[in-house]
């Protein structure tokens, strides 16, 4: 009876500090895994699997290939707009060189009107009032076909410029005849500075679309996969028929 009591009173506090230490350490990873909830589950957000980098590198000339695409026809339409401007910027030159054609040949009909002396009229008030009257008819007519600017009708008006509305109108009419012809020489010259910058403007929109072309081919033939040559007929026979073995010939 003493032994028992003895193993009772020796074991069962063993027994009790040996649990007590177990609470204690379960509760500590309790209290970590509760202040800490990051390091029990897996955080959100993380890094993604890895990708087969072949995958990726495909994937990215594929996306290089369409974008370089797009780009090669918007160079494409960008290079005829421009064309078609370049052939309009032509077709407005020609017009001013017939323009300045007509009126050069106009104003040299006039070369030797200047050895001529003016007819004789009376220098009367109303003589003055109708020619200044003709040379404002014929300059405002000359306007409506396009033969003289605004500017320039409103000089014949403001009596400036070589506008003298006191001249005889046969001497005004050579005025005007040589105010037409430089006026569509130099529409003329604008014309032909505005036909080169479009040909300028076509030429490089040409290049550009041509090198981009040029790109998106050699993208596309990047991106299409890469498929290994089919074995030779003759290859592909010798590997499915086995080689004969050698035997030695018989004597006698």
């Amino acid at each position: 009876m003493d032994i028992v009591l003895y193993q009772f009173l020796v074991e069962v506090p063993l027994a009790a500090a040996i649990w007590s230490v177990l609470l204690v350490v379960a509760l500590g990873v309790l209290t970590a895994l509760v202040a800490r909830p990051e390091r029990a589950r897996p955080a959100v957000g993380s890094a993604p699997p890895a990708v087969d980098p072949a995958v990726e590198e495909a994937t990215d000339l594929r996306r290089y290939a369409e974008e370089v695409e797009a780009a090669a026809a918007g160079a494409a339409r960008t290079a005829r707009r421009r064309r078609e401007a370049w052939l309009a910027a032509q077709d407005a030159l020609d017009r001013a060189w017939q323009a300045y054609d007509e009126a050069e040949a106009a104003a040299r009909r006039f070369s030797g009107a200047g050895a001529l002396l003016a007819p004789h009229t009376p220098r009367t008030p109303a003589e003055y009032a109708a020619r200044e009257r003709w040379l404002h008819h014929a300059a405002t007519a000359a306007h409506l076909r396009g033969e003289l600017s605004i500017r320039q009708l409103c000089d014949v008006f403001a009596h400036r410029n070589g506008w003298d509305p006191r001249l005889h109108p046969v001497q005004q009419e050579v005025v005007l005849a040589r105010a037409v012809r430089d006026g569509k020489q130099a529409g003329h010259r604008a014309a032909a500075a505005r036909e080169r910058a479009a040909w300028r403007d076509a030429e490089l929109a040409a290049e550009a679309a041509r090198a981009l072309a040029v790109e998106a081919y050699a993208a596309v033939q990047r991106a299409r996969p890469v498929r290994l040559p089919a074995p030779r007929a003759e290859t592909a026979a010798r590997r499915t028929v086995p080689a004969a073995r050698w035997r030695p010939a018989r004597v006698g």
